[in-house]
């Protein structure tokens, strides 16, 4: 443990002189009573660094108040931070949702086959992966429980066991056209925590948690508990705290029986309990994180109900 700086000494004795030591944090927002970070106080309205980076987080198959109710950790962050009471997923299954979001297209894909079939709708589009870089700028997905970079297939293949990583839950693998960079920053999770904790993570980021955790195949209760542990570094970064990062979590779609609203929380320091009804969908997504890089959203993106307005970002 690190020895304690004249400010926390101070800070401590304070709290102690008000018997409320176990609520304080050293400056990093470590509690001192030994706890797991705190995330860092929210600020509507103060001033932060210009948005820069985005990081999207996407769980499966819940409704908003699903969500809401089963996740606590990650309600808890919307209520800090702020939510979309109206966000809209654009289709059922998974697959053209996730494309949506990274493509600004479903690309007329209606199932979740893998890019041995569906690649060929993709074709040659672009990705927002793609235009990062291309624009100078770092894209990275981190894909849990993948046996290889880029890979395009599920793992294990269903013939050998019940899958774990889900290709169709990996964008990037579907655009052909960006199949080196694919290669080269399309990854699994092991350098994630490493990245967040030296403010590393990409300007385009999308982490995708395998059928365990994104509460695809297990319960909402297991897909919170792993998102508290992924996000703990991401929060206590400097980019977070300085407001140049936005993470955003969203769901892919909801259980198909109501009419496909999922939570999205929007977690930045400059929000405060920050609820938002504006009318919003995936494509508000894919605008987000092209104007978060200064490009031109792609596809139905140029013309969807705009996040950063909603939000005041």
């Amino acid at each position: 443990m690190r020895s304690c700086s004249r400010h926390t000494k101070a800070l401590i004795a304070a709290c102690l002189t008000m018997g409320v030591l176990a609520g304080c944090a050293d400056e990093a927002g470590t509690p001192v009573d030994g706890g797991p970070p705190r995330p860092p106080a929210s600020q509507d309205g103060a001033v932060s660094a210009p948005v820069t980076k985005v990081l999207v987080v996407i769980e499966e198959n819940h409704t908003l108040d699903q969500m809401h109710a089963g996740m606590p950790y990650l309600a808890s962050l919307a209520d800090q931070y702020g939510y979309a009471t109206h966000w809209r997923a654009r289709a059922h299954p998974s697959e053209p949702n996730y494309l949506a979001i990274v493509g600004g297209s479903t690309f007329g894909v209606t199932d979740d086959a893998t890019p041995s079939v569906n690649a060929r709708r993709v074709g040659q589009a672009q990705s927002i992966f793609g235009q990062a870089l291309a624009a100078g700028k770092s894209a990275h997905t981190y894909a849990e429980s993948m046996p290889e970079n880029c890979h395009q297939w599920d793992h294990p293949e269903k013939s050998v066991g019940k899958p774990s990583y889900a290709a169709r839950h990996n964008p990037w693998v579907y655009f052909t056209a960006e199949r080196a960079q694919c290669l080269e920053d399309d990854t699994d999770l092991s350098t994630f925590a490493a990245d967040a904790a030296s403010d590393t993570l990409p300007d385009i980021g999308l982490l995708i948690p395998d059928l365990t955790h994104d509460a695809h195949d297990a319960s909402l209760t297991e897909a919170d508990a792993w998102l508290e542990r992924q996000l703990a570094p991401v929060l206590a970064g400097d980019d977070f705290r300085s407001g140049r990062l936005a993470v955003v979590v969203t769901a892919d779609e909801d259980d198909r029986l109501q009419d496909n609203t999922v939570l999205t929380a929007v977690l930045h320091v400059g929000l405060t309990h920050k609820v938002v009804d504006t009318p919003l969908t995936h494509y508000s997504l894919t605008r987000f994180m092209a104007e978060v890089i200064g490009v031109e959203p792609l596809g139905e993106g140029r013309g969807a109900p705009d996040m950063r307005a909603a939000f005041g970002l």
